[in-house]
């Protein structure tokens, strides 16, 4: 994949992730596997499949008037490059504050294995979108940076 745009975002990762599970298949069962989470047209599928191809994450042979499709890039590789991605640009690359925000916290309350720390959104708040940072309110996060008194 291009080094700009190093992980797929959210459709195309939906899609790798059904080829990776059924190990290959054709436009219609990728779109029957991801429509248990999200409902895709064929379309949207078919497009999706073709960036994919594109840019070398999947590959494709032709059978019958269709393709049949496979993940070309490993599942592992691309877990590592995304685990890198979120330590550079949230944790200033250590793995230490990672750890230490995926612990359990010191007040001994008992955390799930595995469970991240909860996040509290406010109530306006999309829970699939990111949240504002904690010194600033959502809206001021949400808006563009324009200096106080002008407008665009």
């Amino acid at each position: 994949m291009a080094k700009e745009r190093e992980l797929p975002p959210p459709l195309e990762m939906a899609c790798l992730n059904a080829l990776w599970e059924m190990g290959e298949g054709n436009v219609e069962e990728v779109r029957t596997f991801v429509s248990r989470s999200r409902p895709l047209a064929y379309t949207t599928v078919l497009t999706l499949l073709d960036r994919l191809s594109r840019r070398g994450a999947v590959s494709r042979r032709k059978e019958g008037r269709g393709f049949h499709y496979q993940p070309s890039i490993d599942r592992d590789k691309l877990r590592r490059l995304a685990l890198g991605h979120l330590l550079e640009h949230h944790f200033n690359g250590s793995l230490g504050s990672l750890r230490s925000f995926i612990e359990p916290p010191a007040d001994g309350l008992p955390q799930s294995a595995g469970q991240l720390p909860e996040v509290e959104l406010p109530e306006d708040t999309d829970p699939g979108s990111p949240a504002p940072p904690p010194d600033e309110p959502p809206s001021a996060w949400l808006t563009p940076n324009t200096p106080s008194g002008s407008e665009t």
